[in-house]
């Protein structure tokens, strides 16, 4: 596939009411693809605001809160936020997020009614001080599996990013082998971020953009960048964690709960009235339980790891 064909294919939220089964084939072929107009008007601007609170107490200092992360600024050399973890926690706003009817109708297509949300962070290329993100793969698919359907994350632009701070990928290698992934990734090591053979993402505010947790992305660091934070969600098909894991079963069936609550929230969302509403509808082993009433909308992936 050539760059120009790599770049025109794209789907639009505000015109679609999912994904496409030719966007579905560019995703499984290239391990990306980009989202239009995902959030906008009163949404894209609550959740810029909420997640504005965020940036400003991790930016202020956060004493003994491993979810606020910090690294090595590229120009001060200060500690510079990088990530928050559990934003849905945080946050109501984005407990209506992750009920967002396109983007789940899309999961769903592509990996099935047993899907499950697992990790949901949000990270940051703070103005002038962008670190660089080196190449890599998030995950790897767990060992023994041999479901084909993908596991990925949706990321969502709250602000512009153009070629100073927008995600860089290398099509289709979602399908290399972990050799190659890791030649790759030492050809430039942790400080060199060379790009002959990637493409940029640049994205507006309100675009998404879904990610295979084995297709090689990154992004280099800033100089005189502006502000880039982005929302990831996790989705992953739930048969693949009952057989394989990482987490235990019982962590299936808590965030089942979870997401089932987010759907209440964007319900009760005034930006979400007059949407057609996903409806969850998990079968088989995986098929809903009794609705549970829950306090908390943090589940840390080490207290539900398999040994």
């Amino acid at each position: 596939m050539n760059k120009q064909q790599t770049e025109a294919i794209y789907a639009d939220a505000r015109s679609q009411s999912s994904i496409t089964e030719e966007q579905a084939r560019f995703f499984l072929d290239n391990g990306f693809l980009v989202i239009k107009g995902v959030l906008h008007g009163e949404e894209l601007k609550i959740v810029q605001d909420e997640m504005e609170k965020q940036v400003a107490k991790g930016v202020a200092g956060v004493q003994d809160d491993p979810d606020y992360m910090y690294g090595k600024g590229g120009k001060s050399g200060r500690n510079i936020l990088r990530r928050i973890e559990y934003i849905i926690d945080k946050s109501d706003p984005m407990k209506a997020l992750l009920g967002h009817p396109f983007i789940l109708r899309s999961v769903e297509k592509l990996q099935g009614r047993n899907f499950i949300p697992t990790w949901d962070s949000m990270v940051l290329k703070m103005p002038d001080e962008g670190i660089i993100v080196p190449w890599h793969r998030d995950a790897e698919v767990p060992d023994g599996c041999t479901d084909p359907r993908p596991i990925f994350n949706v990321d969502f632009y709250l602000d512009a990013a153009d070629l100073a701070t927008c995600l860089w990928v290398i099509p289709g290698s979602n399908k290399w082998s972990k050799e190659a992934c890791k030649a790759r990734i030492e050809k430039d090591g942790a400080d060199r971020f060379s790009t002959e053979d990637a493409i940029p993402v640049p994205l507006e505010a309100g675009d998404a953009i879904f990610h295979d947790i084995t297709v090689l992305h990154g992004s280099p660091a800033g100089d005189g960048n502006p502000l880039r934070r982005t929302v990831y969600y996790e989705f992953r098909p739930g048969e693949i964690e009952w057989n394989y894991g990482p987490h235990t079963r019982e962590y299936l069936g808590l965030k089942q709960q979870m997401l089932l609550s987010c759907l209440d929230r964007r319900a009760d969302a005034s930006y979400a009235q007059g949407e057609e509403p996903f409806v969850y509808r998990p079968d088989g082993a995986l098929v809903l339980g009794e609705r549970k009433a829950s306090n908390t909308f943090r589940y840390p992936h080490l207290s539900y790891w398999r040994d």
